[in-house]
């Protein structure tokens, strides 16, 4: 099982694998192709509950989904992401949210959208044993604020912002970073300067690993954002295979005799 040192070991020497994963099948997939982490995000609320953004996701549908991830994982290491509004208002509650999805869920680590708010909460999970990856960039829990998902750290003030809180978090105790949607220079700085490994999604090749979504890396999305990249066609695989499906009932070819057996000792059935 990958661990938090494992992790951290892979610093700057070979590039760490990242994707999310929802449910056991996906999981099952993802862990034998030999990721390094599989990330349970809140994401689920726009790829699986049909929500058009991550607020409504809750504390229940996260264990719930972190649970069927981690019964399929061997290798792993299992990343629950905290949902909008289930920690940083109050710390009492924030840390029993997050460790319920070690102790009931059993997943080895959470993920916070973090910002000024989540470096003294940082702190005290990882005093507790709750191994904590941050996230900075472009956090989507934020997208009422941010009026849609536009690429952030664009400016100094921002950029010198971002490197801020990325040490502020480091020396919290976060065991790494997330960096999302940002420039790739300011990525590559970021990464120069903290011990603990960055993951980008959408912040350039400089990172110390990288992180998709599962239904974007696969080619499962309708649509997905122009910092991803599509390494298959299952929704194209997915769709031929109903269509088939749906002919051979309507034509009578299925079930076909292959399909289906007697039973001769039921021959006084009237």
């Amino acid at each position: 099982m990958v661990t938090v040192r494992d992790l951290q070991a892979k610093t700057g020497d070979e590039p760490i694998t990242m994707l999310t994963a929802y449910d056991a099948p996906t999981a099952e997939i993802v862990d034998e192709a030999g990721v390094d982490v599989i990330l349970v995000g809140d994401s689920v609320g726009n790829t699986t509950l049909g929500h058009e953004t991550t607020l409504p996701v809750t504390v229940a549908d996260m264990e719930r989904h972190t649970a069927a991830v981690v019964r399929a994982t061997d290798e792993a290491m299992v990343v629950a992401d905290m949902p909008f509004l289930s920690y940083g208002a109050d710390e009492k509650e924030s840390i029993h949210n997050a460790g319920r999805m070690l102790t009931e869920a059993g997943a080895a680590a959470v993920k916070l959208e973090s910002g000024p708010h989540t470096v003294s909460l940082t702190e005290r999970m990882v005093q507790l044993g709750i191994p904590v990856m941050a996230h900075l960039g472009l956090t989507p829990q934020h997208v009422n604020q941010y009026g849609g998902y536009p690429r952030q750290g664009t400016d100094q003030e921002a950029a010198e912002r971002i490197l801020e809180l990325a040490r502020a978090h480091e020396d919290a105790g976060a065991f790494s970073l997330v960096l999302e949607h940002v420039p790739a220079n300011l990525a590559a700085e970021v990464t120069d300067a903290l011990e603990i490994p960055t993951i980008g999604i959408g912040a350039g090749p400089d990172c110390d690993g990288q992180v998709l979504v599962f239904n974007d890396a696969v080619g499962l999305s309708e649509w997905s954002p122009s910092f991803s990249k599509q390494f298959g066609d299952v929704r194209g695989e997915m769709k031929q295979a109903v269509d088939d499906y749906v002919d051979a009932v309507e034509s009578e070819t299925f079930p076909a005799d292959e399909h289906s057996h007697e039973e001769g000792n039921l021959e006084d059935l009237y």
